[in-house]
């Protein structure tokens, strides 16, 4: 039996018609689009994504960066190490609680923000959407994720 043959009898298998595909083949893309907007800054997707939370609350715990991220601390504190050995942010130990380590943005992590203001708007121009597209592939995306996240 020829795999055209087999394809045809069984739509629901056809590599096209996978949802999974569509959103793995996306995310390559999306992922060479930030490889490429993000070597100026000499940043990786997930040290960018870390570096995103960091500029919305500037002194956060390795949990609570972990939490916005969907990253476990044994994922996240190489990034961590990684982005303190550039000059980007600081750990310390808390003192409150000596086994929370929280996470600061340095002088330099601070002035990052200012060199990646530009690269939003140069993912929707790339992107070829509307922002209001936009921001609907996202709330359906954020939508399934969630529905995913409650079966496992």
């Amino acid at each position: 039996m020829s795999s055209r043959r087999t394809a045809s009898t069984n739509p629901q298998l056809l590599l096209d018609q996978q949802v999974c595909f569509a959103l793995y083949a996306a995310n390559l893309a999306m992922g060479k689009l930030y490889r490429k907007l993000l070597a100026a800054l000499e940043l990786t997707y997930p040290q960018y994504l870390v570096m995103l939370v960091l500029w919305e609350g500037d002194v956060l715990t390795v949990s609570e960066i972990g939490e916005r991220l969907y990253l476990d601390s044994a994922t996240l504190t190489p990034l961590l190490k990684r982005l303190q050995a550039a000059g980007l942010l600081d750990r310390a130990r808390s003192s409150e609680d000596e086994r929370q380590v929280v996470v600061t943005l340095t002088a330099a992590g601070r002035a990052l923000k200012k060199r990646a203001q530009g690269i939003p708007n140069e993912v929707l121009c790339a992107a070829g959407c509307e922002p209001d597209e936009l921001h609907g592939l996202k709330r359906d995306l954020d939508r399934l994720r969630g529905h995913l996240a409650d079966t496992v």
